[in-house]
């Protein structure tokens, strides 16, 4: 079997080369960069230095390696939307957009046709099982290193084409892997935040791309205060806005047109209901049984009550609970137990 092992340079995506060249595999090595110039001090993924790393452990287990250069693909796919977003006034998830459109679904098709591999392996934690008599994804052993979450706007074919070798380990037993047999990265510390903003918060990368958009904050009707920038906000955002009320106030809403930030109590950010677009299935709604949803990366899974397919195609999902800081722009997962069924973008 020709596996295709998408590697970051760092230990985990090394390790999965390593366990699956162990199994007997033909293990080609392969690098995405999206970022041509990085300082070595930058924790981020796909830097030229993590290219080098990448490139030495290929040397050290013997397999073949090749560097593709997807800065433009990755500027397209990712970086753009991801900018476009927040000024629609929404919080999006690069990373899941990046593994639909970039470095995992995408790739792999690629890699099928290119090098006619028959598989794409990552160092994602998440596994592939049979369910209902599909191949879906499924939350790791490592509940907290779980990245299932971010693969839920996958293309259900492209479930079939992919491997999660750390599936079933901790990531204390991969470093332990990774001393075994001497990789140097065993103790690479983990790459931080969102890979292409280099550094910087959010707002900041932001206004370097779009320059101020000199708003005010509104507490009940009246303006608080003022900010540079909307898109620096997100809901259910507390700390960090400048705004002395006397009390805790959140921000609960976001109009880009006026350029205006809502604030308001906690209360505010609780709702029992969210729509969906662009809906995603890997297991068809007639089957699902008893479905939880989950609307951020460390958020409580929820009961999901209701889902109601409206006329423009969207999706109304009613859930058991309120669930706090629903945000326009986020992935909202959903699963059976710890099987991944489906995800969508949360539309308001």
């Amino acid at each position: 079997m020709r596996v295709a092992v998408g590697m970051s340079g760092g230990v985990d995506s090394s390790v999965s080369a390593l366990l699956l060249k162990e199994r007997g595999y033909e293990v080609i090595g392969i690098t995405l960069r999206f970022h041509k110039e990085v300082c070595d001090e930058l924790r981020v993924c796909c830097s030229p230095k993590d290219v080098q790393d990448a490139v030495k452990v290929s040397q050290r287990l013997g397999i073949p390696h090749l560097t593709l250069d997807w800065e433009k693909l990755f500027e397209e796919k990712v970086i753009a939307p991801f900018v476009k977003a927040h000024m629609e006034g929404k919080t999006p998830n690069p990373c899941a957009v990046c593994n639909r459109d970039v470095k995992t679904g995408f790739l792999a098709r690629y890699l099928r046709q290119v090098a006619l591999i028959d598989k794409l392996a990552t160092g994602h934690y998440a596994k592939i099982v049979d369910y209902k008599g599909r191949k879906l994804i499924a939350r790791a052993k490592d509940l907290k290193r779980d990245q299932s979450y971010f693969m839920a706007l996958l293309r259900e074919e492209d479930i079939e084409l992919l491997e999660f070798p750390l599936g079933d380990l901790t990531k204390e037993e991969v470093r332990a892997l990774a001393v075994k047999y001497g990789l140097e990265v065993a103790q690479k510390p983990d790459s931080q935040d969102v890979c292409f903003l280099m550094g910087k918060d959010v707002g900041t990368f932001l206004m370097d791309r779009v320059g101020k958009r000199e708003g005010v904050f509104i507490y009940k009707g009246k303006v608080v205060g003022k900010h540079d920038g909307f898109y620096k906000y997100t809901i259910g955002q507390r700390k960090g806005l400048g705004v002395a009320l006397g009390k805790p106030v959140y921000v609960v809403g976001l109009d880009p047109e006026k350029n205006v930030v809502w604030l308001g109590e906690e209360e505010a950010l609780y709702r029992d209901w969210l729509i969906l677009r662009d809906l995603n299935f890997h297991l068809p709604l007639s089957m699902w049984d008893r479905p939880k949803a989950q609307v951020r990366y460390r958020n409580t899974p929820v009961g999901v009550k209701h889902i109601k397919k409206l006329e423009d195609g969207r999706y109304k999902v009613f859930f058991e609970e309120k669930v706090r800081g629903i945000t326009p722009g986020q992935v909202c997962a959903f699963y059976e137990e710890d099987v991944l069924i489906a995800g969508g973008i949360i539309e308001e």
